[in-house]
């Protein structure tokens, strides 16, 4: 091994130097693979199948990175993207390449993260075919763009890959129609009314980003301003245009995020005009959204994910469930009518909250939520007589905390479906939750057409001679 590591090390390689490559494969990030003398090299937009004469853009001590510098032999599945920046913006992975295609990618990573980490009999794990998203395009409720100048004018975008160089977005194909206007509209009175727009360099200016998030039931939007400072010059006229030119903003919030951080929000919120939330329905729920709740992205297939869970976990009227990373309660009481009790828990405050008024506004009584930890909680509520017998998680894409693992491993909840977001540590986790459980199988569901993410159900069973 040491051999091989030095051999490719020692590729002499320079950036800028081009060479034939003939893509092998596509990686977890959807970026094409191949291999210049033994090398790895990572070639953002190149298929599968494809030859390229490829243009080294950086130079790893393990890998490569390079871009297509000429296309030699084409994928039978490479399509026309809608989008003209979907090969330098980060998003659109797989925008070129057929849907089947990207189908099919998604459940070999899947498969790709089980054979990396080696849970207990992963091999004969049934991997199913990933579900079709709906709509292809026009999906995605929430826009999070940053907001610069580039070249003279205020630019809102995405950044290229790797960089902090921001690509301006006119349009964008997944956005649902209505976000990517609001967005425009919004931008051109940032510039019309000469709103500082924030500045990396000098760390000085006002607007940071713009947060768009739109309701698909009710076509309420909202938008957020993050800011570098508490004050917003001219926020009245910017208000009032808004007002004026966007009705289906209802709600407008400020927060403020200082400074030069890799965060995104920051801890103060100001609510600026009209609502604190808009209504999004799911399941036949109404939920309110406040500018920092979590929702999948895409709010049609997050029903189909839902069923999804729901039939791993088989529910029947006496069951007790659990809902774990609860967030705002989107699946526990989704699933509420089918169970006897639902009890969830979430660490961040403000989600319990919204989670007991989403029950309280859909009339659901045997739902309650609380703030804590898994491992507090649990032996807590098993203590006070509550022995539940299903559990659903829905992990950040970091994946399960080890203590909620432990308690887990300890209660041993008889029906357990795991939704993740994260194939790898998904298939980390589950190195430790076969000690207890069988994988009965793990079923893809595309919930970001054009994207390489990927979404899983997994439905777990207690082994044999598993007891509490």
């Amino acid at each position: 091994m040491k051999r091989r590591n030095s051999v490719h090390s020692n590729v002499n390689v320079h950036v800028g130097d081009r060479f034939p490559l003939s893509i092998k494969r596509l990686g977890v990030n959807g970026h094409g693979i191949g291999y210049f003398k033994h090398k790895v090299c990572f070639v953002p937009g190149a298929l599968p199948g494809e030859v390229i004469v490829a243009e080294v853009t950086r130079v790893r001590p393990r890998y490569l990175e390079a871009k297509i510098h000429r296309l030699r032999k084409r994928s039978r599945y490479r399509v026309q993207p809608r989008d003209p920046y979907a090969d330098i913006a980060g998003g659109f992975e797989l925008e070129n390449l057929a849907y089947s295609e990207q189908l099919k990618f998604k459940r070999q990573v899947v498969i790709e993260s089980l054979a990396k980490f080696k849970p207990y009999g992963y091999r004969n794990y049934e991997v199913r075919p990933t579900i079709a998203a709906p709509q292809e395009y026009g999906y995605r409720n929430k826009a999070q763009f940053q907001i610069r100048v580039v070249n003279g004018h205020v630019a809102a975008g995405l950044y290229k890959p790797g960089s902090h160089d921001l690509v301006n977005m006119e349009t964008c194909a997944v956005q649902m129609p209505n976000t990517m206007k609001v967005i425009r509209t919004v931008v051109q009175l940032i510039e019309d009314l000469q709103i500082p727009v924030y500045d990396e360099n000098h760390h000085s200016g006002i607007i940071k980003t713009l947060v768009v998030r739109e309701s698909r039931s009710s076509g309420e939007i909202q938008l957020t301003f993050i800011t570098n400072t508490p004050k917003l010059i001219h926020k009245h006229q910017l208000l009032a245009a808004i007002k004026q030119q966007l009705p289906m903003v209802v709600s407008v919030m400020q927060n403020v995020n200082p400074g030069d951080t890799p965060l995104i929000w920051g801890d103060r919120m100001i609510h600026l005009a009209g609502k604190e939330t808009i209504t999004e329905s799911l399941m036949g729920l109404d939920f309110n959204l406040s500018a920092r709740s979590f929702l999948q992205l895409n709010p049609e297939q997050t029903e189909t994910l839902y069923e999804e869970a729901a039939k791993a976990l088989a529910l029947t009227p006496n069951d007790a469930l659990i809902d774990a990373y609860a967030g705002i309660g989107t699946i526990g009481l989704s699933l509420a009518s089918r169970v006897k009790i639902v009890r969830g828990m979430e660490i961040i405050p403000e989600a319990v909250t919204d989670a007991n008024a989403n029950a309280h506004r859909n009339e659901i009584t045997n739902a309650h939520y609380e703030v804590g930890k898994a491992e507090d909680l649990l032996p807590k509520w098993e203590r006070a007589g509550l022995h539940f017998d299903a559990l659903v998680v829905d992990p950040p894409r970091t994946g399960l905390d080890e203590g909620l693992i432990k308690a887990v491993l300890a209660a041993k909840p008889r029906k357990f479906a795991y939704v993740s977001c994260g194939m790898a540590s998904l298939a980390r986790n589950l190195r430790r939750l076969t000690s207890v459980y069988h994988v009965d199988y793990i079923q893809p569901i595309d919930m970001m057409p054009q994207t390489a993410r990927c979404e899983a159900v997994v439905k777990l069973s207690l082994r044999v001679n598993q007891n509490k």
